[in-house]
């Protein structure tokens, strides 16, 4: 058996898992990734509760093929996303409740990007990503990712919701653990809907800020309920980082940006904000940092994603972030941990 797990108790406790069924339950993980996916994009989790559902009045809810969604249910409650109570009922436990739309923390849409068309297909290609150097997405389709969202607006607009769930999730952490209150004007250049500004805003009541982003990401925006609420203390301005950042702030913020580029493109970015930054000025990269050690962590793995999916773009080391500072003419001058993954690099002008 190439999958085996130990269900005798008197079996001997140093017993070694044969080589060949680790490598099998490692290639079979996309199975479990896809059908999160899937389930997530269904809505399976927004029709449960911590009460057993019955199958049949389940898939009738969200439209599923009952024999179906039971063989996906069964392989996900083993993995611990739902607790299979009865041969053919299910409840949620504390992980599935993740994949529910208005759960504190949701991840609903990080998992439905993750099973897009424009995430998926470049990984068939990943051999000559290897090969070549080139991301999968412009060997997948002939242009990079950014080029092809921009022509998917439906996909684009579930990045964008993904990337919006993972600001909700990284908020209390992060305001946990960095003091914002000398800042008087804050922008989050590359901000998305603006969903992380605005926690900070209403922890800071002092504050004003400006979320900076493509012209199709601000006309997505500006409407939100979070934004509605902050009348003119927030404020959405369009445009690309390549060219320019917002002028009057003494604070420029940026999460998940960095490590969507090159070193060459991050220099052009960070160069545009030190040209607005003031004397006194901060810039708060939020971003993971790959720790020089040998145990798996989501940083490696993202790294992977971000050699597959961007041109050029990488989780960086603390030394690389230190560098790719220093060529923009900024100093690192601290890395404040959080609770989560995330850290935030505080640098400022180098003279």
């Amino acid at each position: 058996m190439l999958f085996q797990v130990a269900e005798d108790s008197a079996a001997p406790a140093n017993t070694q898992v044969p080589p060949a069924a680790v490598m099998t339950q490692l290639l079979f993980g996309k199975h479990i990734a896809y059908s999160i996916s899937a389930v997530a994009r269904l809505g399976v989790a927004d029709h449960m509760t911590d009460e057993p559902v019955g199958l049949e009045k389940l898939a009738a809810g969200i439209g599923a093929q009952p024999a179906a969604l039971y063989r996906v249910l069964r392989a996900l409650a083993a993995v611990g996303v739902f607790e299979q109570t009865a041969e053919r009922r299910f409840r949620l436990t504390p992980l599935g409740a993740l994949l529910k739309t208005d759960a504190p923390g949701s991840l609903r849409y990080f998992a439905m990007q993750l099973g897009d068309s424009w995430s998926v297909r470049p990984w068939e290609r990943f051999a000559d990503t290897l090969k070549t150097g080139e991301d999968a997405v412009s060997l997948a389709f002939g242009k990079n990712a950014f080029e092809l969202l921009a022509e998917e607006p439906a996909q684009a607009e579930m990045f964008n919701r993904s990337m919006s769930a993972l600001s909700l999730a990284m908020m209390e952490p992060l305001l946990a653990a960095y003091d914002f209150s000398p800042i008087r004007r804050l922008a989050d250049v590359g901000g998305g809907h603006g969903k992380l500004m605005a926690a900070v805003l209403h922890e800071y009541e002092h504050m004003t800020g400006v979320v900076y982003d493509l012209p199709e990401v601000v006309a997505g925006a500006r409407g939100q309920e979070h934004a509605v609420a902050l009348g003119e203390r927030l404020r959405f301005e369009a445009g690309s980082f390549f060219e320019r950042v917002p002028a009057g702030c003494d604070a420029y913020m940026m999460k998940f940006i960095l490590h969507d580029w090159s070193d060459g493109h991050c220099r052009t970015i960070l160069q545009r904000v030190r040209e607005q930054l003031p004397a006194d000025g901060r810039v708060l990269v939020i971003e993971q940092i790959v720790m020089p050690t040998a145990e798996l962590s989501f940083a490696k793995l993202l790294d992977l994603e971000m050699l597959a999916l961007t041109v050029g773009g990488r989780e960086r080391t603390q030394a690389e972030f230190e560098a790719l500072f220093a060529s923009a003419g900024l100093r690192l001058t601290r890395v404040v941990t959080t609770e989560s993954p995330m850290c935030i690099l505080e640098a400022r002008r180098d003279g």
